[in-house]
């Protein structure tokens, strides 16, 4: 079995067909979901991981490719630099998967990374910048 975290940007044009479904059912391929933004008439992002045999993964690519999606690979994670983190709080407000939360009493914020979807979310909206991305230093295939 061949896996790989995958982001996807899909086109305005594209976000309202079941393109992903496609991946099971032509190519063979599991998917699970890490994260998604996806909105009519508007760009789209989805964070999966996917999940098949080599070949198939390379066929699947290449079809969501060929529909106008940009895929690239998610070889990345989302680092805290805790001298830099003054326990704002701001991250664990926009944090779908509840990596970053506040823990009480002591109202300090904790980071559990292997929730982290990796949506990127809390990067920007921290204000001492204590979110990095970082990559994981993977080839894409292979």
């Amino acid at each position: 079995m061949y896996s790989r975290i995958l982001r996807l940007r899909f086109p305005k044009t594209e976000v309202q067909k079941p393109i992903v479904c496609y991946l099971t059912k032509d190519y063979d391929l599991t998917f699970n979901i890490l994260n998604a933004a996806i909105l009519p008439r508007k760009e789209g992002i989805m964070v999966l991981e996917l999940t098949g045999s080599r070949k198939n993964f390379r066929e699947g690519v290449n079809y969501l490719k060929s529909q106008g999606i940009h895929v690239e690979n998610a070889s990345q994670e989302i680092k805290r630099d805790k001298s830099k983190c003054t326990h704002c709080g701001a991250c664990t407000a926009v944090c779908p998967t509840s990596a970053l939360s506040v823990q009480r009493p002591e109202m300090s914020v904790a980071f559990e990374q292997e929730k982290c979807s990796i949506c990127e979310l809390c990067v920007p909206i921290c204000p001492t910048r204590a979110m990095e991305i970082r990559p994981l230093n993977q080839a894409f295939f292979e």
